[in-house]
């Protein structure tokens, strides 16, 4: 006979504290990145993510993958980005389908106003009630339930068809 999956009260507090704590420091993030970026949090982890890469490059479809958001949706998100001058786009160098997303001086200072204020709401709502400890211990487990969900990628980070090469007789 099966039976309907279900949680112990356990996991369905531990699930309810999850998804309530994100909700409420993704409303304060993204408040905070609007009030002095005039970005959406989608746009802020683009520019971040950028930021930190040596290059202060990436494609697209990784991009897409890192922050876990359609392809579409992300080129759209660029597209503002590149219209305030905070992104350049170009083709990838090795996929003509592809394309390279580099930050900008613009960006990079738009990133330097905003991380003060992005690491204040961090550390008021975040860290403020956890120990050094806590802090590792919550690292630990949150690092280990990425890894686990990673290994089965969103769809964005699933890999393209490629075009057959073309033949001429």
């Amino acid at each position: 006979m099966d039976t309907e999956p279900s949680m112990t009260p356990t996991q369905l507090g531990a699930y309810s504290a999850l998804i309530e704590t994100s909700s409420l420091l993704r409303h304060s993030v993204e408040q905070q990145l609007r009030e002095v970026g005039s970005l959406s949090y989608v746009q802020f982890q683009l520019l971040a993510r950028l930021g930190e890469a040596t290059s202060g490059s990436h494609r697209m479809t990784d991009l897409a993958d890192g922050v876990v958001y359609s392809r579409s949706g992300l080129t759209y998100q660029a597209q503002l980005l590149e219209q305030r001058g905070l992104v350049a786009r170009s083709p990838a160098e090795d996929d003509d389908r592809g394309v390279t997303v580099s930050i900008t001086a613009a960006g990079r200072e738009v990133l330097a106003q905003v991380f003060p204020g992005h690491v204040q709401v961090l550390n008021d709502l975040l860290f403020a009630s956890l120990s050094e400890t806590d802090v590792a211990q919550l690292a630990d487990v949150l690092g280990r339930l990425r890894d686990h969900m990673r290994a089965a990628p969103p769809r964005s980070a699933a890999p393209r068809r490629r075009k057959p090469a073309s033949t001429t007789d």
